[in-house]
């Protein structure tokens, strides 16, 4: 039985002048044409090669001896070649581009974006490509809390968070209290592991560590006053939403770094203001 979308031994079992059709064995019925352009000298009848199948622009299965970037089930990293009215087309190694449909799109692409993509078979058994790539990434990473990652966002959620396909690979996540109006589908991060779930997939933080993290945090809150003139229209009170709004922290990293530059005596809240103070 052929194996559409992934790698397969077959036998040469007949020539002809337009190429050499493979099948599992010499008596078996279904057959697959390897095109005469991909036949080399010495691959005669009998002979075992391994190919890969896909369908042609007829929907017929077709073998090719080229290396498809990408195979059933799994991921890679792929460039997108046209944007059509049915979807959009991806460069996978192989003569026919890859379909990526609109419905299969967490994010609009563009001619030269690259995406985290992985290959299925759509209900009329065609290769398509799809960027909700969550059921298809390993949960088995080598890696452990505090490692360092780098990784690619593939989806945007409200409720969760960022997704992230960590080595283009692993299946990652970054909190939603983390996700700034900066971070967008293909955006490429480095992150620190913060969890390992028992089911393999990681836990990731853009941030540093709490205490490395403050100083940082709050030079970029005295910015934000100053560009208020010097003083911010509420204090450490104010809601989370609003902190995220204005500075994409967390109401407690916010009010870590209201505390140390008021320990440093750059800042004071006053009359439900937080002001700055000049050394």
């Amino acid at each position: 039985m052929f194996r559409i979308g992934e790698k397969q031994e077959l036998e040469i079992v007949k020539r002809t002048d337009f190429g050499v059709y493979l099948a599992e064995d010499r008596d078996a019925k279904e057959r697959v044409l390897l095109p005469k352009k991909e036949v080399e000298t010495g691959m005669d009848c009998g002979s075992r090669i391994t190919v890969f199948l896909y369908k042609d622009s007829q929907d017929r299965p077709i073998a090719t001896r080229r290396e498809p970037l990408v195979t059933l089930g799994r991921t890679a990293v792929l460039k997108v070649k046209d944007v059509t009215k049915i979807g959009a087309f991806l460069d996978w190694g192989l003569e026919k581009d890859l379909l990526l449909p609109f419905h299969e799109q967490t994010t609009k692409v563009y001619p030269g974006d690259e995406c985290v993509a992985a290959l299925y078979l759509d209900k009329s058994s065609r290769l398509c490509a799809t960027m909700k790539v969550y059921p298809y990434l390993s949960k088995n990473s080598p890696y452990q809390v505090e490692d360092q990652v780098r990784g690619r966002v593939y989806e945007l959620s409200g409720n969760f968070g960022a997704f992230v396909a960590v080595d283009d690979r692993y299946s990652g996540l970054i909190p939603k209290h983390e996700v700034t109006p900066e971070l967008r589908v293909g955006s490429i991060v480095r992150a620190r592991v913060t969890g390992v779930k028992e089911d393999g997939k990681l836990d990731l933080s853009i941030r540093e560590k709490a205490y490395l993290q403050m100083d940082e945090d709050a030079e970029y809150v005295l910015q934000v006053i100053d560009e208020y003139d010097g003083v911010l229209p509420f204090d450490d009170k104010v809601s989370p939403e609003i902190i995220k709004r204005e500075f994409g922290l967390s109401k407690n990293a916010f009010k870590r770094a209201v505390g140390r530059l008021m320990k440093q005596g750059r800042a004071e809240i006053r009359d439900g203001k937080i002001r700055r103070l000049q050394k």
